[in-house]
């Protein structure tokens, strides 16, 4: 009988430490949901982009890709944003993607402009830069480029 205490509270221990461990990590990894207006727009190519990655303003997180979509009239990718209710973005704001890293996700940026009218909730950001494609595109077109002598990298 003693023994099943013991155990018990070793559990309770246990199950105690690994939920602050999970609290750390999530705290320490900057994810956070976001709640706020909602935004649109639309880009020729979002490669990697998914729904859930994260919209950043200099940087900092501040809202939420929510759905991804293709507008059946323009044949583009429309992408429907939520960003936090604090930030109010001019109408001449621009959205681009981004990557994180050579081999990480994408998320938008969003780049405020100057504009004294500001975006509403629903509207849409007209001015957006799309993928630069993938990785593996860049190295082929490097590899593969021509140069001055007609010849391609590869050949020499």
């Amino acid at each position: 009988m003693r023994a099943n205490i013991v155990e018990a509270i070793t559990g309770a221990v246990v199950l105690v430490i690994a939920s602050g461990f999970f609290y750390y990590a999530y705290t320490a990894s900057g994810t956070k949901i976001v709640n706020g207006y909602k935004l649109y727009a639309k880009f020729d190519r979002i490669d990697g982009l998914v729904e859930g990655n994260a919209i950043k303003l200099s940087g900092v997180k501040v809202g939420d890709v929510k759905h991804i979509s293709i507008d059946p009239k323009t044949f583009l990718a429309r992408v429907d944003m939520s960003v936090d209710s604090s930030i109010i973005l001019p109408d001449d704001t621009s959205a681009q993607i981004v990557s994180e890293s050579l081999m990480g996700g994408k998320y938008i940026a969003l780049v405020p402009g100057g504009s004294d009218v500001n975006l509403a909730p629903g509207d849409q950001v007209t001015y957006t830069q799309s993928s630069m494609g993938s990785f593996e595109s860049w190295i082929g077109k490097y590899l593969f480029a021509n140069n001055e002598d007609g010849d391609t990298k590869a050949e020499k």
